[in-house]
């Protein structure tokens, strides 16, 4: 048996074991993949088993993530610490090797792919991360940021529409070190896709901007190789490899059908298919020569070695460049950050500005990104709404050779692009910045409507699951929005996005409270941020102590500030835009001698997070609480409300304060409504 063959039906053997002992998993892309990933792995890929981690490594993303058992068989017989017990375990609880890749829980995985055409698009962020590393780090004879994403996806990926978002971005931004080797094999769970996948998908990549190879036969190992050394050759276009391939390579009678997709093949057909790969092995036995093939432990170690001395004679030669892109790569903020934090918030606390906490965001991140270079903005199509660019973002631009376009800084220095023009394309825009933060080097963050985030909720929830430092800009986050109407009107999305495990939701009242988010959202290394930003603006609520906004939520006035001598009967919880209705609202009651604590609450998910006395400290027990937010009120009542003053319907298109008044958000309606809850009591 040939090398590439005999490398080639490891793999197959193993993925057709593997998914018959777990009785559940999809051997068909794992077989009819094989010889590609003998091509990659075994004559490209700049890896390291023994160091997963490598900064310069090469990163391998495979988007048709029920494809697991392709990425883990490889990943076994290269050398990395997935031993065979492991593939024995496949989808097993506790294992690692879950149905599909997950990033932190196998050695190797740079992403989590599950939800289809989302790593191609982590992968487009990745390849985008490298390539502006390389521009900013390396200097002349010292190339330290060198290294090529590779894809493999499925007509699946394809099929779905953010491929096109992500697509066309990699075409615009000249990704030349990205190539994605395309799976064409015709398959879906639903069959033959001829019926409903008829795109010409050459000349749609064509028409990004990629360079275009093939087809060529995916099952000839050697072409596929030299198909990959020819896109390592492009300039200036990422490049599509397309392979055409039969799904369940191997197998006598479920190749090239929807029954090699998502089901084992079976005892019997497992028999035919060792027979027809001429393979006597028992199941999950690797022959010594396969695996003697496949090792890539003394190759990787090698090839980070010869990283290890370049990076030395670059420490040499730029100390503290090198000591820079070390901090970046380990995501680690500067010294400086703690007291560039508190001088944000206290200055943001001290001007006391009325603006909309969208321009609160923007005045914070003004300060954020001077101080941090690894901050790296975007917007989809809203930048002048979101107000996520600053002074120290000047637009990302490229020129004709794909190079990044430098201007000159205001201290004379040239500086490239830090804020992204992602286009109408919020889903993209938020999978792209998930693998920016995979890759290393930077902090990313976008911005668009709060509507929107539907589109791109997807992403956001793995960014979740994978406990990425992602921060979601999303403004006009309500009925105060006025006139664009209920297809605008936020209602049900701060109530949703707080669903997500793992993602911290914000909502801030003013300038100080936007600030504390900001700086929170950056120290956080393992979960997401959602800033949900006003359009119209919002008076600064007095404060004595801007320490206690970090735990989400914090008394913000107590009856004595509005001259009552008498202990709260009552607690107002508020969020955002809200805050100066409660405010008010307490004024109104103070008049009528009703005493009332307001506590402002900007981030339900980082309060939860507190300990019961912090809690019962801020909401007292035996205190009615009434909740005010212009949103849902199921996620409200958990609090133990009496009453919650929210939206239950869609909204409607007119000026923010005629909605005000239809919907009841005004100081007299939550003090009417406080003035009930007591009469109740």
């Amino acid at each position: 048996m040939a090398k590439n063959e005999m490398m080639a039906n490891a793999i197959r053997a193993l993925a057709m074991d593997a998914v018959q002992q777990a009785n559940s998993g999809h051997p068909g892309a794992p077989m009819g993949m094989a010889d590609m990933a003998v091509a990659l792995w075994g004559d490209h890929l700049r890896h390291n088993p023994t160091n997963p981690h490598w900064m310069d490594r090469d990163r391998f993303v495979l988007s048709n993530g029920h494809a697991s058992m392709l990425i883990y068989a490889v990943l076994h017989l290269t050398g990395y610490q997935l031993p065979i017990s492991e593939l024995k375990n496949f989808r097993q609880f506790g294992s690692k090797t879950p149905g599909h890749p997950e990033v932190d829980v196998t050695p190797g995985i740079e992403t989590t792919t599950g939800p289809l055409g989302q790593g191609l698009t982590n992968a487009v962020g990745m390849a985008l991360a490298e390539k502006l590393l390389a521009k900013e780090f390396n200097r002349e004879g010292h190339t330290v940021v060198g290294h090529n994403t590779y894809v493999f996806m499925g007509d699946g990926c394809l099929m779905e529409g953010i491929s096109h978002e992500a697509a066309a971005l990699a075409g615009a931004w000249k990704l030349d070190k990205l190539i994605a080797l395309y799976d064409d094999n015709g398959i879906s769970i639903d069959g033959q896709v001829e019926p409903w996948f008829i795109d010409n998908t050459a000349q749609r990549f064509a028409a990004y901007g990629w360079n275009v190879i093939g087809p060529v036969d995916g099952h000839d190992a050697d072409a596929v190789s030299a198909a990959i050394a020819e896109a390592k050759k492009a300039s200036g276009k990422p490049t599509l490899v397309i392979c055409k391939t039969h799904i369940g390579k191997g197998s006598p009678n479920r190749a090239n059908t929807a029954k090699a997709h998502g089901e084992p093949l079976g005892a019997e057909e497992i028999g035919l298919t060792r027979a027809a790969l001429n393979w006597p092995h028992t199941p999950f036995k690797i022959p010594k020569e396969s695996m003697a093939a496949w090792d890539a432990k003394a190759q990787g170690r090698k090839l980070e070695a010869e990283w290890d001395k370049t990076f030395a004679a670059y420490k040499k030669a730029h100390p503290e460049l090198a000591a820079e892109f070390v901090r970046r790569m380990k995501g680690e903020l500067p010294k400086s950050f703690a007291q560039l934090a508190v001088d944000t918030v206290v200055g943001a606390h001290t001007r006391a500005e009325t603006v909309a906490s969208r321009k609160a965001s923007q005045l914070a991140l003004e300060s954020f990104t001077a101080g941090l270079p690894e901050l790296l903005g975007g917007s989809a199509d809203l930048t002048g709404s979101n107000l996520t660019n600053t002074k120290s973002t000047p637009s990302l631009r490229f020129d004709a050779s794909g190079d990044v376009v430098q201007i000159e800084a205001a201290n004379g220095s040239l500086v490239g692009g830090r804020h992204i023009n992602y286009g109408v394309r919020e889903f993209g825009m938020a999978a792209i910045m998930n693998g920016v933060a995979l890759h290393g080097g930077f902090i990313p963050y976008g911005g668009t409507f709060l509507t929107f985030s539907d589109y791109s909720r997807n992403a956001i929830r793995m960014a979740a699951l994978m406990k990425l430092r992602v921060v979601h800009v999303f403004t006009h986050d309500s009925i105060g929005l006025g006139e664009d109407g209920p297809t605008h009107q936020s209602i049900e999305h701060a109530a949703s996005l707080r669903l997500i495990p793992n993602l911290d939701v914000w909502r801030p009242g003013d300038t100080a409270e936007t600030a504390v988010a900001w700086a929170v959202a950056l120290e956080n290394k393992t979960r997401p941020t959602a800033l949900l930003l006003s359009r119209q603006n919002l008076p600064y609520a007095p404060k004595d102590d801007v320490g206690q906004i970090s735990k989400g939520a914090y008394v913000l006035a107590e009856p004595e500030e509005v001259g009552m001598k008498k202990k709260a009967q009552a607690v107002i919880i508020a969020t955002g835009s809200e805050v100066q209705l409660a405010l008010k609202a307490q004024e109104l009651l103070a008049a009528q001698k009703i005493a009332v604590r307001v506590v402002s609450m900007p981030s339900t998910t980082t309060f939860d997070r507190q300990d019961t006395a912090y809690k019962s400290k801020i909401l007292p027990e035996g205190l009615p609480r009434i909740a005010v937010e212009m949103g849902v009120t199921d996620g409200w009542w958990k609090y133990g409300c009496a009453a919650v003053i929210g939206i239950d319907t869609f909204g409607e298109s007119a000026p923010a304060a005629v909605l005000f008044e239809h919907f009841g958000f005004t100081p007299a309606n939550v003090a009417a409504t406080v003035r009930k809850v007591l009469r109740k009591k």
